[in-house]
């Protein structure tokens, strides 16, 4: 399928150009061509700014139907998990492909062309494998395929409820017995042309250090990418100190966890030797600053991390909200917060957290980009909202980051095919009714 798109105005090579036509053929971008008057015959035209499509590095899509019910009275991050788990007991894989499908479709009306899947929610209640023991796995890639967005499912190991105790009730249904049996049941999965499978370790406390290099092991074979949840919460550091004498980035470190394919979540509670650890070895930070404030997890030194040599990524985990604009003007003014000082990052590279290395961290290294041969798949943003409007076109990516929300998507583009037209999604009807159904099916008692 060959298509011409007319971007208004388009971010290439790290600067905003206009007039910019984008020419397409079999999901790739052929062409990239600036300085048009006119739009050429033919072509579909995009008012605002065209930017890669965005990546959405960290989420777990049932975290979804906690919005909004989970802000009253105080806690923790382990009274919320309490809650958490509940909803994962009602989940079944028809009730997870609805709920997932409605998500990825909020996601994509919001801009994001790919996801990454943090997922460990594997078996029936009880820890009982259903038929097809990748049925909830399975479910999340019909599920991203259906709302016409990319995925990466990061199949995750969870083998503990705390260095080496057995999994507890709720999280039966997590466990594969052992790191072997995990690896066999991923190596079933199949990837597709938007699909793609990785690892991911769910942290140092559910998966015990013996086990931590055969899931390593697993990725390393495959070449695909590593995720795991570090230092989100300073009970989770005490207590591996306490079981291992190290922290959890040393103890990641010796065994064979780090490295450039690897992505580190959250990073929030780290020493100056987990900082040189993680940068040294160009493991990624996935920073996802509206989950880690929203529980009350704290803000990690994310420009320490860059400046040691760690990519940054973005990722919007329990879906307080969904908008990459958020998390990456929230990953700078946190900082700001932090030290008291601005300007750690410019909007050019909290926009590249957002696009290409977000896609790099979840192994899509041919998206993020507006070039010849790279994926089509990219975001309009209106400059002409009640937020956007008023800034020079030329300050566009400035807009974007600082002031724009995914309410401003006007249009999605995915290998080629518009999934989001003016607002509308292409191809969920009633994006909002979905989740809204999908949600009270279960969270009904």
């Amino acid at each position: 399928m060959r298509m011409i798109y007319f971007a208004e105005y388009a971010w290439v090579d790290a600067a905003v150009r206009s007039g910019v036509v984008i020419e397409v053929a079999d999901g790739r971008i052929t062409a990239v061509r600036e300085g048009a008057a006119v739009p050429p015959p033919g072509a579909e035209v995009l008012r605002g700014l065209t930017v890669p499509g965005l990546a959405n590095a960290h989420s777990h899509a049932f975290h979804r139907a906690l919005r909004g019910t989970t802000q009253e009275g105080s806690g923790t991050f382990w009274t919320w998990r309490d809650i958490m788990y509940g909803v994962a007991g009602r989940l079944d894989p028809d009730g997870y492909l609805a709920l997932a499908r409605a998500v990825y479709a909020e996601m994509a009306l919001a801009g994001i062309t790919c996801v990454g899947e943090f997922h460990y929610l594997h078996h029936a209640p009880g820890g009982t494998p259903y038929h097809d023991p990748n049925a909830m796995g399975e479910a999340l890639i019909t599920a991203a395929e259906q709302a016409g967005i990319r995925i990466t499912l990061l199949d995750t190991c969870y083998l503990s409820s705390g260095f080496g105790a057995a999994p507890d009730g709720h999280q039966l249904r997590f466990s594969d017995g052992d790191a072997d049996a995990w690896a066999a049941r991923a190596s079933a999965l199949g990837e597709r042309g938007h699909a793609r499978v990785g690892a991911a370790i769910h942290s140092v406390r559910a998966v015990p250090a013996d086990q931590l290099a055969t899931v390593a092991g697993w990725a390393d074979e495959r070449g695909a990418p590593l995720h795991v949840h570090l230092g989100e919460q300073t009970a989770e550091n005490d207590a591996c100190l306490e079981a291992h004498g190290r922290t959890p980035t040393r103890l990641l470190a010796e065994h064979g966890v780090l490295g450039p394919r690897t992505s580190a979540v959250h990073a929030t509670h780290l020493t100056g030797e987990d900082i040189r650890l993680l940068g040294g070895s160009s493991t990624t930070i996935c920073m996802c600053p509206t989950t880690e404030r929203d529980l009350a997890d704290g803000i990690g030194p994310a420009a320490d991390l860059a400046r040691a040599g760690s990519p940054l990524s973005l990722g919007s985990d329990s879906h307080a909200v969904i908008d990459m604009f958020e998390e990456a003007r929230a990953m700078e003014l946190n900082e700001r917060l932090r030290t008291r000082r601005r300007g750690h990052w410019s909007a050019a590279q909290l926009l590249r957290a957002a696009t290409e290395d977000g896609h790099a961290s979840l192994g899509w290294h041919e998206a993020g980009r507006l070039e010849a041969g790279a994926l089509a798949d990219f975001t309009t943003v209106a400059l002409d909202s009640v937020r956007t409007a008023g800034p020079p076109p030329g300050l566009g990516a400035e807009t974007a980051v600082y002031a724009a929300t995914g309410a401003d998507v006007r249009h999605v583009v995915v290998g080629g095919r518009a999934v989001v037209r003016d607002g509308v999604h292409q191809l969920v009807e009633d994006v909002p009714a979905a989740l809204a159904d999908a949600i009270a099916r279960v969270t009904r008692v």
